[in-house]
């Protein structure tokens, strides 16, 4: 096969990157080849073991990726779920996909803890992709790279040492507690990572695609919004001998969130489907066309099920060439998958996060499609509109967000 100019050129410049520092970023924007280009640094630096952390539903794209390149390394693709496993000895090249997973702060989350452990543990060097490395905030960074023995914040102690010099700390109130907010980055800390960053944007591998926004409003049922202002009064609700309990104010932000596309999950665990009206809604709207959906809770799924049914609706990819749609959830559908085939994306919810918004958005995107057309089917009334302009700023939808809005 061959690479694209810029991939060659990436590829070059990467593996001298690589060879000098022990790691190199690649932020490389979605549908650019971030994977092939990876797989073609290793390939030019004469890897013989690569090891490649994934999500679940990306592995078998990037192993026909390695099937198509055909170079010499082997190639081991897992999940960053499964790196417990890991045993294998002489892994030289570590590949990290969608590495602003492992960007938590203040502390570091157990996923970056695992992966500076196999650092640690094989001295392999060390490729990061992201098509959004900090897609909240700068202060992402620190724990992403931070397992590389010559990451540029390797003599800082820790993230809080670290954040003395690099983030503006400011206090938020938690729960009655005032809680140090370490979420004002500065910029110097991307400034610190460009030695080791290449970073490529759509426009500039030739992308023309433009993604169109719709936001469609739909009616829900009176019980709907009778459940949501009894919860919001009461903080707590009885159906057919189950408990609906919003004691906290994140527990009530949580159920009005599911309530507001007419589902809930109860105290005891259960859940249930209280309104079908946006599965209906979407059903006849796009009756005709293929379509990708993104859901966000469990039961959410359930009721596109019961709508569509299972002859016309499929979870997995493989099964989408032939299946009018296809639901994912939409954190482990965001990222590593391509929705080229859909004739437009639809989402039944929005997820708080601003990754999820941005990294999601764009799996119908291809170099040769012109336009992309996202609809986002919120409930009249509901909290969705508020989420929804809360992440468009890169910001995640928080409890401070909800009680400016209550």
């Amino acid at each position: 096969m061959n690479f694209r100019d810029y991939q060659e050129e990436i590829i070059q410049k990467g593996s001298s990157i690589i060879l000098n520092h022990g790691f190199v970023y690649l932020a490389m924007q979605v549908r650019t080849g971030k994977t092939l280009t990876s797989l073609g640094i290793c390939q030019n630096i004469g890897a013989k073991n690569v090891l490649f952390l994934t999500k679940k539903k990306a592995i078998g794209s990037i192993e026909s990726d390695y099937n198509l390149l055909n170079p010499k390394f082997n190639l081991i693709v897992i999940n960053y779920e499964s790196l417990h496993k890991v045993n294998s000895e002489g892994i030289d090249v570590l590949v990290l996909d969608e590495s602003h997973s492992l960007g938590a702060f203040p502390k570091p989350s157990n996923r970056a803890k695992a992966v500076r452990e196999i650092i640690r543990k094989f001295n392999p060097l060390v490729c990061f992709l992201s098509g959004t490395p900090t897609p909240e905030s700068y202060s992402q960074m620190y724990h992403q790279v931070y397992g590389c023995p010559k990451n540029p914040f390797v003599r800082f102690k820790n993230f809080y040492r670290f954040a003395d010099q690099y983030v503006n700390v400011t206090t938020k109130i938690i729960n009655g507690y005032n809680i140090n907010d370490y979420s004002k980055g500065k910029k110097e800390i991307i400034d610190m990572m460009e030695p080791y960053t290449i970073s490529y944007t759509q426009q500039e591998a030739g992308f023309k695609s433009t993604i169109n926004e719709h936001i469609l409003h739909v009616d829900m049922s009176d019980e709907v919004g009778d459940l949501i202002r009894k919860l919001s009064t009461d903080l707590v609700v009885e159906i057919d001998d189950e408990v609906i309990l919003a004691d906290t104010p994140v527990k009530l932000m949580q159920k009005i969130h599911q309530l507001s596309s007419g589902t809930v999950k109860f105290e005891s665990g259960n859940s249930m489907i209280v309104d079908l009206s946006k599965a209906e809604f979407i059903k006849e709207k796009f009756k005709g066309k293929k379509i990708g959906i993104f859901y966000k809770f469990k039961e959410e799924l359930n009721a596109l099920r019961q709508v569509f049914g299972t002859e016309n609706l499929t979870t997995e990819l493989g099964e989408f060439k032939d299946c009018q749609a296809i639901a994912l959830q939409i954190v482990s559908g965001r990222e590593g998958i391509s929705l080229r085939e859909a004739d437009a994306l639809v989402y039944y919810n929005i997820d708080f996060s601003a990754t999820s918004y941005w990294q999601s958005r764009d799996r119908m995107t291809t170099k040769d499609r012109v336009n992309s057309d996202v609809y986002w089917i919120f409930s009249r009334g509901g909290i969705e509109n508020d989420i929804y302009n809360t992440v468009i700023r890169k910001k995640s939808y928080t409890l401070n967000h909800f009680k400016k809005l209550s």
